[in-house]
């Protein structure tokens, strides 16, 4: 009865929590975003503290370099993705009147070879089919963009966020002593152990998949533009930053710059480097980069994580993108606990007396 007690309290709080997640969702875009800065940066800030340095100017210096080097990132990279954004709408025309020329004598021979009924019926299917797609797509972006961006207006996110981070940053072993006291003495020694398992997991994924996204973006990015790919820096930083969602950022990069480099190139060797590049990084990711910087303890099953962000999306746009892998986490970590306490129980073991 005690434990079926402690049980609902705990199921009650849960409903609460994502009670007040659902309603607020619209406006906790800034705040989720300051609150993963300051997950990131918190280790940095702790460095420098054990030098001696106050929390709270650590946490300044922390920030404004972080700050910084987003900002001369943004700087470096504005008049390239510009350039080539203007490039593709000169473009377009040219692509689109290629591809016709390649595919149409393709459709009209299928055409010839079918009847008018089998026309018809690909007619209308095709039309079903590319109907529903664009409205799957539509909704996905209405949903994302309704959920976080449309309600905030940019300049306030970019203010807020940074307020935010310092704030936590500069009281974030406050706040962890703070929850701690709030946690049932009795089950304390479990609760910390679940909350560093939680928090290995997370550094280790979010921590080691961002510099993943980085290394794989900027070698994207170059290789492509190495190899004469026009929108090669465009398609490469998006396949990188896409990477944080497990084979969505290779399939994206891989099926866009082959399909632009059979619109550009002649020559199909030209093609084969553009394919090339991706199988190599492919290689790069799966053999050295992922192994090295995410590790393989981490915990979190690449379906699981595509699985959590795309709920995560669907139920409260952006912010639950930014929410989707912590969860992730939360869950994968007491699903193993409960497993583990199940399969050293009685229920397992058989030993329960039957009714």
């Amino acid at each position: 009865m005690n434990q079926a007690r402690h049980l609902r309290f705990w199921l009650i709080g849960f409903a609460l929590f994502a009670a007040v997640l659902w309603v607020l969702s619209g406006m906790l875009l800034p705040f989720v975003a300051g609150l993963a800065i300051a997950y990131f940066l918190d280790p940095s800030v702790d460095r420098l503290e054990r030098t001696g340095l106050p929390r709270w100017a650590g946490a300044v210096v922390v920030l404004l370099s972080f700050v910084l080097v987003a900002f001369c990132f943004v700087l470096l990279l504005l008049p390239l993705v510009q350039a080539q954004a203007v490039l593709l709408i000169d473009t377009l025309p040219h692509y689109a009147q290629v591809l016709r020329e390649r595919v149409q004598p393709a459709i009209e021979d299928l055409v010839h070879r079918l009847s008018p009924e089998d026309v018809e019926r690909l007619r209308t299917a095709a039309g079903e089919y590319a109907g529903e797609a664009v409205g799957w797509i539509g909704r996905v972006l209405r949903g994302l963009l309704s959920g976080g961006l449309a309600l905030f207006d940019v300049f306030s996110v970019l203010f807020i966020t940074p307020v935010v981070a310092f704030y936590l940053l500069r009281d974030w072993d406050v706040l962890v002593g703070r929850v701690d006291g709030w946690a049932p003495r009795q089950h304390l020694s479990t609760i910390r152990a679940q909350a560093q398992e939680v928090n290995r997991t997370l550094a280790g994924f979010v921590r080691g998949q961002a510099l993943v996204c980085v290394v794989l973006g900027l070698f994207y990015a170059l290789g492509l533009s190495a190899a004469g790919l026009n929108f090669g820096l465009v398609v490469g930083l998006l396949s990188g930053l896409l990477s944080f969602i497990p084979f969505v950022g290779t399939l994206f990069g891989f099926v866009t710059s082959t399909g632009l480099a059979l619109l550009q190139f002649d020559s199909l060797w030209r093609v084969a480097i553009v394919v090339a590049i991706f199988i190599f990084g492919q290689m790069i990711e799966g053999n050295v980069l992922t192994p090295k910087l995410v590790g393989d303890k981490v915990g979190l099953h690449p379906v699981w994580v595509m699985f959590a962000l795309l709920a995560g999306g669907s139920l409260f746009g952006f912010v639950g993108v930014l929410l989707a892998v912590p969860v992730a986490a939360v869950i994968g970590v007491l699903t193993r606990f409960a497993l583990g306490r199940y399969l050293q129980s009685d229920y397992y073991n058989g030993a329960v007396d039957s009714p």
